[in-house]
């Protein structure tokens, strides 16, 4: 077996329980990237809330790759895109009126991270959301917009107990037009329809030259199960969700517990 790329989620994936990064991880990451495996973070982030991890890792430059908003953007570590795939204004305008009528919280992330949300009582999701990304929050109408602005993607959230009971709706509105995806119990999150994961790992192990069976991917949530589905090798967290575990080709240990290093072993990315 000879991987080149490792995709890897962040959250509860990368990170541990309590949201760092765990020595065992970065010293197995350094020790790859060293061999020359090319290590690319994929999430639901914008690339500046994934910055502070990139570092921690010690992947920079033009050289190195992130696959951010659940897919919707591959760029460099040092911000060049490579890929982006937007929601069109007319979308935006219909999830932020179906949110009002339904009287679900619902917010969206612009091309450069920003968030927006028309919620005047916004949720506490949506707040930590901002901080741990690192990004704006502005509290704006549809129609206090320019009538092209168009979004990277959009997310209802909550209380899982309420997303639960919305999910089956948005999806009979939405799933024709775009990409519904449950990111995690807090986050229902609506993408262009060609976006997911597996289609950006697939798209940028096309422009590296790399065929399918040098790809691994490690994942925990629903969202990563399109990022198995373009890799050779799809490793699930011991902490994951039970539908993930069932398609990954191996389960490695938690994210508490040195899941990347004991998968990076595993398949002999490290010594």
């Amino acid at each position: 077996m000879n991987i080149k790329l490792v995709a890897i989620d962040i959250d509860d994936t990368l990170l541990n329980s309590a949201g760092q990064i765990l020595p065992s991880t970065i010293a197995a990451v350094r020790q790859a990237q060293a061999k020359g495996v090319k290590i690319v973070l994929c999430t639901g982030r914008p690339l500046a809330g994934t910055r502070h991890f990139l570092n921690e890792l010690g992947l920079s430059g033009d050289d190195e790759y992130v696959v951010t908003f659940n897919g919707a953007a591959i760029e460099t570590v040092a911000g060049r895109v490579l890929a982006r795939h937007l929601v069109a204004n007319q979308h935006y305008r219909a999830l932020t009126a179906f949110a009002q009528d339904h009287q679900v919280p619902f917010n969206v992330l612009d091309e450069d991270g920003i968030i927006y949300t028309a919620d005047h009582d916004v949720s506490w999701v949506t707040v930590v959301q901002a901080w741990e990304n690192h990004a704006g929050l502005l509290i704006r109408q549809p129609a206090d917009l320019p009538t092209d602005f168009s979004i990277a993607k959009g997310l209802f959230v909550g209380e899982p107990e309420q997303l639960d009971q919305i999910e089956t709706a948005v999806r009979q509105r939405f799933a024709t037009e775009l990409y519904v995806v449950r990111a995690g119990r807090n986050f229902l999150e609506l993408m262009n329809p060609i976006v997911n994961k597996g289609h950006a790992v697939t798209e940028l192990a096309r422009l590296l030259e790399l065929p399918t069976s040098a790809i691994m991917a490690i994942g925990d949530e629903q969202n990563d199960l399109a990022m198995f589905a373009a890799a050779g090798t799809a490793v699930a967290m011991a902490n994951g969700a039970e539908s993930v575990k069932a398609q990954a080709d191996f389960v490695t240990t938690s994210n508490d517990q040195d899941g990347i290093a004991h998968a990076f072993q595993k398949f002999g990315l490290i010594d």
